[in-house]
């Protein structure tokens, strides 16, 4: 139980610090903007995943 909830609270932090780095980066370097978008969407499918 806990190892699932603290798993969860891991990647959703990983997952705004992404976001948050593709915004910054989409000001200034595109590429490197839609890399971390990329990154983020697998973070995201990990977090479907568990919860399913």
């Amino acid at each position: 139980m806990f190892g699932f909830a603290s798993k969860k609270e891991t990647l959703e932090k990983k997952l705004h610090k992404l976001m948050d780095e593709a915004y910054r980066l989409s000001h200034s370097n595109r590429q490197a903007s839609d890399e971390k978008t990329a990154q983020a969407e697998e973070v995201r499918k990990q977090l479907e995943a568990l919860e399913d």
